[in-house]
């Protein structure tokens, strides 16, 4: 049961793969898809095995991903995927 949930902002990644190289669960993987900017993003694996630790997110440098803690969630888990970025700064 995941503990969990990661959340991607797809066009903000640059492909680094600090993510999927620092998660301790091995819940991600880069991606054969590209976003916008010609860049693989990092998709879940393995939702399950999320704790939602945020190393992830503390590693990224672009902001494009991040995890939350499931607050007693027994239904589940998904990982939350943003195409495109809305609401930003400019």
């Amino acid at each position: 049961m995941a503990k969990g949930r990661v959340s991607i902002v797809v066009e903000h990644c640059k492909s680094c793969g600090f993510c999927v190289e620092f998660c301790p669960s091995h819940v991600l993987a880069l991606s054969s898809a590209f976003n916008s900017k010609g860049y693989h993003p990092p998709h879940v694996v393995h939702p399950e095995k999320c704790s939602g630790c945020d190393l992830c997110g503390m590693y990224c440098p672009d902001f494009a991903i991040f995890a939350t803690k499931n607050p007693g969630d027994k239904a589940g888990v998904k990982a939350d995927v943003k195409d495109t970025d809305k609401g930003g700064t400019k």
